[in-house]
């Protein structure tokens, strides 16, 4: 079995594999890291490889305390990926990223591949056919447009995400809501009505934390799911092993 572990900016998200089969996912904050391993790990007791992909701030030690009962992984942007990093400043782009962008060559062979991860921030990843990845665009998140209108203003509000169905907001936390979450709406769409303008056989991925409220309101046809991450990371291990 192989623990994959996702350290974000906000959590940590963590998986259990069975090959390609996804036993049980689960998410935690980083000062309860060490307590939810020991947790998985005594409840998925053939566990064998525990795979880590960072954005955050989590030190390795944290998980090379487990080496004595574990081999140990960490994924990192010089490792061997599945497609031809285009990107024009290739240091600067991130794992989590390249993950995502993996997952959608491994999982989606011989198409164009737009993934968009809507989470703290929201990312697009192009991919196209021939596997180079191109790039994309990054964006803020839900969360961060509430916090940015509340604190970059004196009187609005810190509003947190709700059900928002009207276009017109008939007061100022309706405006709010309705500036914010339809506001990601429409550039979602947005994006995904232009790259489909250029690029034939095309497929959208939408994961992260706010998939499930996005997915519903979207207007394009989309692939969605909320652990391709997780899903990635565990073939992109799979993959680097079968060609180190």
């Amino acid at each position: 079995m192989i623990l994959v572990v996702d350290v974000g900016n906000s959590r940590i998200k963590a998986a259990v594999f069975e090959d390609n089969i996804l036993l049980e996912v689960f998410a935690f904050t980083k000062n309860e890291l060490k307590k939810n391993i020991e947790i998985i790990l005594n409840k998925f007791q053939n566990t064998t490889y525990l795979v880590v992909s960072s954005v955050g701030d989590v030190n390795k030690q944290a998980f090379l305390a487990f080496d004595s009962v574990l081999k140990i992984f960490f994924i990192s942007t010089i490792d061997v990926f599945p497609f031809q990093n285009k990107y024009s400043t290739p240091n600067t782009l991130g794992i989590d990223r390249m993950i995502l962008a993996a997952g959608a060559v491994l999982q989606f062979p011989n198409q164009n591949r737009l993934v968009i991860d809507a989470g703290t921030c929201i990312t697009y990843d192009f991919i196209d056919d021939h596997n180079n990845y191109l790039g994309g665009a990054i964006a803020p998140g839900l969360r961060l447009r509430y916090e940015s209108l509340h604190h970059y203003t004196a009187k609005l509000p810190l509003l947190t995400l709700e059900n928002h169905e009207d276009l017109i907001g008939n007061s100022t936390s309706q405006s709010i809501h309705s500036g914010v979450v339809n506001g990601v709406v429409f550039e979602i769409d947005g994006f995904i009505s232009e790259y489909k303008s250029k690029y034939l056989n095309f497929i959208i991925i939408l994961t992260g934390g706010d998939t499930v409220f996005l997915a519903k309101r979207l207007k394009n046809t989309i692939f969605a799911n909320s652990n391709f991450l997780l899903e990635s990371l565990n073939q992109t291990f799979q993959y680097q092993i079968k060609n180190d």
